[in-house]
């Protein structure tokens, strides 16, 4: 014969009837009938070997075992309790931290709005953003420094790297306000002979990529002035010092401080916004919901560049 086990719909019947005194009210707690619970008390009395209720015509009184077991009930439940707010805690990443790198452009904008969202969703996690140019931001994320990066990448993937494609842009001719070029609604490759030209530094991907376009156009500019960031290209292109080619992002939002004429380029260059993982990294719910958070903010907040968009 089959020795019959405690199992937690025992000890939740028994707990609710000692809480409340009564097998109906009980009932109507776990949504199921009078007898059910009545059932589930007496079998948990045969398990333990002593009476639970004293049955006094319709009264039910808990027996002096039954008082001692439910001491021990309680301070079972209040086990359970506190692993349910462990699971919660781990389930809302608290205490968690997550090491994010991004370009300057994108660490003070896109990046900078998906981690306050995500802070008020999971404000017990701690971010930390790391900020440098791209070669920097591979760096920090294969080493393991970061657990994320974002980057524009103008080329193939990175080397050893994860990529997850967000965003796929089309570069845009950067002039100064007042330059004969910023009349058209479009600069070709070809329009640039001849012109100062501030440009990435040699042996860079964005560098390499726009050289062999221009070098395809037979246009044959003069670079005046390199820098490694789109914020000093668009700064130096504002000051009159040359034009450039670059990602409409970076573009976009330094015109909104600059004097900068920002127009479409021929032939397309095109350039993605990627999160950049390390190459072994594991599966990390953490990871995947702030990445989330990330195209959610790329859904709603970059409209600006829409019309350069693939």
């Amino acid at each position: 014969m089959t020795t019959r086990r405690m199992t937690l719909k025992h000890i939740e019947a028994f707990r609710i009837v000692m809480q409340t005194g009564s097998m109906t009210e009980a009932a109507r707690r776990l949504h199921t009938s009078q007898p059910q619970v009545s059932r589930l008390v007496s079998q948990l009395e045969a398990i333990v070997g002593f009476l639970l209720f004293e049955r006094r015509g319709t009264r039910l009184l808990p027996s002096l075992d039954g008082k001692r077991f439910f001491q021990d009930v309680e301070k079972a439940f209040v086990g359970l309790e506190g692993l349910e707010g462990a699971a919660s805690n781990i389930r809302s990443f608290g205490g968690d931290r997550l090491a994010v790198a991004a370009m300057p452009r994108i660490a003070g904008g896109l990046l900078s709005k998906a981690v306050a969202q995500f802070k008020a969703e999971h404000p017990e996690t701690l971010l930390t953003i790391h900020s440098g140019a791209a070669a920097t931001v591979n760096t920090w994320v294969s080493s393991g420094l970061c657990e994320l990066g974002l980057a524009i990448l103008y080329g193939d993937d990175v080397p050893g790297m994860q990529v997850q494609t967000l965003l796929t842009m089309d570069c845009v001719a950067v002039l100064p306000i007042g330059h004969r070029l910023a009349k058209r609604k479009q600069v070709a490759a070809a329009d640039l002979e001849g012109e100062a030209f501030v440009s990435f530094p040699l042996g860079s991907a964005p560098r390499e990529r726009i050289d062999r376009v221009l070098a395809a156009a037979g246009a044959r500019t003069r670079t005046v002035l390199e820098s490694d960031l789109g914020a000093s290209v668009c700064a130096l292109v504002a000051a009159g010092l040359g034009v450039s080619v670059l990602n409409p992002l970076a573009a976009l939002e330094e015109r909104r401080n600059l004097e900068l004429a920002v127009r479409a380029f021929v032939p397309a260059i095109p350039v993605r916004l990627a999160l950049l993982l390390p190459p072994d990294a594991p599966d990390s719910r953490l990871v995947n919901a702030f990445a989330d958070q990330v195209r959610a903010v790329i859904a709603s907040d970059l409209e600006v560049v829409r019309p350069y968009r693939r």
